[in-house]
């Protein structure tokens, strides 16, 4: 068939009528966004270093330390946080001191080299207290979670912070403790001579003499041991009512569990690097009914911490120790940053100083000396394979947990912990006056 023309043109005339005539409007154009053209937000990328021993013995407290920072820049990163106009993406850099002061400088000089903005860590004293003079020169603010011997925060440093409790407020009550609600007159002590061992033996002396107590004798080990049944062997002539140790849970627990292998009857106690949720299992069994304490207070006592146990536990298991303090010390480096709206550290570094921040461990502030303001101590006992808290002091006031300890084996007429449990909370310049070297 022909195709007519002037037919055709007829109908896509008819068709641009029905199409765009009788009121209808022409299709409207697809504009781009409002923001296209826009700047986008610029975004930083801010790095802050953490500091534990990941291997090695004491592997399973630097890994719950390096999980609690992390729970923080995960936490950080999902607020879209912006600083100085940029969206900040945080970055944990995680380094492993090996729990070795050596080690510990090694890494620490490895996250000045990388530009951290802050560090969180050391755990341990001894390589703590080294670090610091590094992140110092380099004007990097350092919030330990756990490193608790004087000497750290009385160097001058004005970058060096904690979030814990000190010896001196621990060894205070460890001392008085044992002699005022376990009855012990006779106190054995053992320290493994780092920073931290025998910083917490030496306050814990002190404090045992002052409560009326004899100390029947010192000994020494070290870290990295683990048979200690010629040092025992030495204690147990001595016939004492307790032991103390100064040191980590990975001696702790084989030297009570070694006690009892010499059927030492003395009751025992240590501090918050013995009073793991892990030490009962390297005890085997020899822990219960013993003591130790802990620079803080319960998870489940802390004002702010049901929702970060909950969600902690769910992804990384049992808290170990210091977990929360690790998390609270991330956070508040972070709120420093917001502050000052900087993630400068020469400029964020004042804010930091006079922070006040509502963590999940406590409110956090701090000294002239950069201890924490509200410090705790909590008493424990082993129960069941699991650690009981006994009675807290915050702030110098006690709270009594529970029921009081028994003292069969010891007086029978003690006080329950809740009447007795107090606490220096000054730093004392006493604890400089001898320099503990951490092995």
């Amino acid at each position: 068939m022909k195709f007519n023309r002037s037919l055709g043109l007829t109908f896509v005339a008819a068709a641009l009528v029905t199409a765009y005539g009788c009121g209808k409007e022409e299709p409207k154009k697809v504009e781009a966004p409002a923001t296209a053209g826009a700047p986008a937000m610029p975004g930083a990328t801010v790095k802050i270093g953490h500091v534990g021993p990941t291997t090695g013995p004491q592997a399973h407290l630097g890994k719950d330390n390096e999980n609690g920072a992390r729970m923080a820049i995960d936490d950080a990163n999902a607020k879209n946080i912006v600083i100085d106009g940029k969206k900040i993406k945080f970055e944990l850099v995680a380094e492993d001191d090996q729990a070795d002061p050596k080690q510990g400088t090694t890494v620490a000089q490895k996250l000045v080299d990388a530009k951290v903005a802050g560090v969180v860590g050391h755990l341990n004293s001894g390589t703590t207290i080294p670090a610091s003079k590094l992140y110092s020169d380099a004007g990097i603010p350092q919030i330990s979670p756990s490193a608790t011997n004087p000497k750290y925060t009385l160097q001058g440093f004005k970058t060096a912070f904690r979030v814990m409790a000190n010896d001196v407020q621990q060894g205070s009550v460890i001392g008085k403790e044992a002699v005022t609600t376990l009855g012990a007159k006779k106190i054995a002590i053992i320290d493994d001579k780092t920073a931290y061992g025998a910083g917490l033996a030496e306050e814990t002396e002190k404090a045992a003499k002052a409560a009326g107590g004899t100390i029947v004798a010192h000994e020494f080990t070290n870290d990295k041991a683990t048979d200690f049944k010629a040092i025992l062997t030495k204690i147990k002539a001595k016939s004492p009512d307790i032991i103390m140790y100064g040191g980590m849970d990975a001696q702790g627990g084989p030297m009570v569990k070694q006690m009892k292998e010499l059927g030492i009857k003395a009751k025992y106690i240590a501090g918050d690097g013995v009073c793991s949720a892990e030490w009962p299992k390297l005890a085997g069994g020899a822990a219960e009914g013993q003591y130790c304490t802990q620079a803080g207070v319960p998870p489940e006592n802390m004002a702010n911490a049901k929702d970060f146990v909950t969600r902690f536990t769910g992804k990384y298991g049992p808290i170990q120790v210091y977990a929360p303090y690790s998390y609270d010390a991330a956070m508040t480096l972070i709120a420093a940053m917001q502050k000052a709206n900087s993630t400068d550290p020469a400029k964020y570094l004042p804010e930091l100083a006079k922070i006040s921040y509502d963590g999940v461990t406590a409110k956090i502030e701090f000294d002239e000396h950069g201890d924490t303001k509200n410090g705790a101590i909590t008493l424990y006992q082993v129960k069941d394979g699991k650690l009981m808290p006994m009675a807290m002091n915050v702030g110098g006031k006690t709270e009594k947990v529970g029921a009081a300890p028994p003292t069969s084996s010891m007086k029978s007429d003690t006080k329950a912990p809740a009447d007795t449990m107090k606490s220096d909370t000054k730093a004392s310049g006493d604890a400089m006056k001898k320099d503990n070297k951490a092995q």
